[in-house]
């Protein structure tokens, strides 16, 4: 007997298909529909092959109305009385984080969590305060080893996240936002000495203000500003907390392109994960947002940010094609701006030099150190906006030289990585591990073991 067959079941279209098909029957170019619907043809090629997801019903609104498709084809019910784009839609109130439960600490029975806490930070406070001018009542200087900066960082910032540090005032907004320059200076500067001390007050006293959107603004900043170092400092369970906290402040603060870059830092702790066709849609579901295109030059700077960090996600894939189709649309949008460094004060920067940086990662996570190594060549690290940038330059080189098996090399592009950014370059887990592996792989050197004793790393 034969087998019964069953009946083929025939998908239905997705959206994207819906709208290829559409567009192609009205003849109209993917940069015509993108010019109605405010998206680049590259954007709306993405949404059309399912690279974006197009689940957004604001999306879908947009294209019905650009190719005249009933909303129905897309998934869309009929709402002719509603407003055409719930993005113009008023957002409710901000749901304040709740305030810390935490009695005061004991003083005579079992060990204090928050004083074993802050006797930790009690070494780094003493030298970051009188680097910074603060006074100092009672205290001795004390010599801090920059290799545990990182975990001196981290636990400050732990503190203040969960509500643990009450040293903190309230400020008004005016000192919060000279207090947040500062710490973005520090940053930028890779002073983690002063960062430590300073990142975490801010976070704290953000959080005793009064909440208004201005505020909110300035947290969404301070909790960027701390997930880019937990992210550099392998903390990725905090980093989570604190990029879901920017995301909230920068909603309820209505400041897009801080949204923008929370969801950029996301896609950068999901792709840590591997977590990569996640990380992936949220580069380039927020890339698409319609609101960064009505922001000018800040909004398009972004948008780029956004899509080079897609490119290095593709990189982590190995899909080096990919990759490099991506970097090429961030370049544009580079180019479309000129030679202006834009966003320098808030996200790391972006130009072409900041582009042709994230290359070399890129063309060395694809699995081409030698393509790295050539995209390095092609950059000078002066024409990089801040010293971080120009340390994560020589890091990246570092690492390109060591996966092309290139010892010597490597050691030296390390040396230069400590000559711009000490600091970081001590503190960071990615550059211990990297030296650990040339202390295993290979001839020991005076200057390695030099840079292995500075970064903390053990050696024989």
């Amino acid at each position: 007997m034969d087998a019964v067959r069953k009946p083929q079941v025939t998908p239905a279209p997705t959206p994207g298909e819906v709208v290829r098909a559409v567009r192609r029957v009205q003849g109209m170019t993917l940069e015509k529909l993108g010019s109605l619907t405010g998206y680049s043809g590259a954007q709306v090629s993405r949404l059309e092959r399912g690279k974006s997801a197009m689940t957004d019903v604001s999306v879908l609104q947009r294209f019905a109305r650009a190719l005249d498709i009933p909303p129905q084809d897309l998934g869309l019910a009929p709402a002719p009385d509603a407003d055409p784009d719930p993005l113009s839609q008023p957002t409710g109130p901000y749901p304040g984080l709740p305030t810390p439960t935490l009695g005061s600490p004991g003083r005579e029975d079992g060990e204090d969590p928050v004083r074993t806490r802050r006797q930790l930070l009690a070494n780094l406070a003493v030298t970051a305060a009188a680097a910074m001018g603060a006074p100092l009542a009672g205290a001795a200087p004390a010599k801090t080893e920059e290799a545990q900066l990182g975990e001196t960082l981290t636990a400050g910032l732990r503190d203040a996240m969960l509500g643990l540090d009450r040293t903190a005032p309230d400020k008004p907004l005016d000192l919060l936002t000279a207090e947040l320059h500062r710490a973005t200076s520090d940053f930028n500067n890779c002073a983690y000495s002063s960062l430590a001390l300073r990142l975490p007050r801010l976070i704290s006293a953000g959080h005793r203000s009064t909440g208004s959107g201005d505020t909110f603004a300035v947290l969404a900043q301070a909790y960027l500003l701390a997930t880019r170092i937990l992210v550099k400092l392998d903390e990725p369970q905090l980093g989570w907390m604190a990029a879901d906290r920017a995301r909230q402040f920068a909603t309820a603060g209505g400041t897009p392109v801080a949204v923008g870059e929370a969801a950029r830092q996301q896609a950068v702790l999901a792709r840590k994960a591997g977590w990569h066709d996640q990380a992936l849609s949220l580069a380039l579901n927020a890339a698409d947002d319609p609101a960064l295109r009505a922001l000018g030059n800040a909004g398009t700077a972004q948008r780029g940010l956004l899509i080079q960090c897609a490119a290095y996600t593709v990189a982590h894939q190995r899909d080096q094609a990919g990759m490099r189709e991506l970097t090429s649309e961030a370049t544009a949008i580079a180019s479309s701006l000129g030679s202006v460094t834009h966003l320098r004060d808030t996200n790391g920067g972006f130009s072409w030099a900041t582009v042709q940086l994230h290359l070399i990662s890129a063309e060395n996570t694809a699995g081409d150190p030698s393509a790295a190594i050539a995209a390095a060549d092609a950059l000078a690290p002066q024409a990089l906006p801040t010293t971080e940038r120009r340390a994560l330059y020589f890091t990246d080189r570092a690492k390109a030289f060591a996966q092309w098996g290139r010892r010597d090399e490597c050691i030296r592009a390390l040396l230069q990585a400590e000559y711009w950014a000490p600091q970081e370059t001590h503190a960071r887990p990615a550059v211990k591990s990297l030296v650990s592996g040339l202390l295993l792989s290979g001839r020991t050197t005076p200057e390695l073991r030099g840079i292995a004793a500075r970064t903390g790393v053990l050696h024989s």
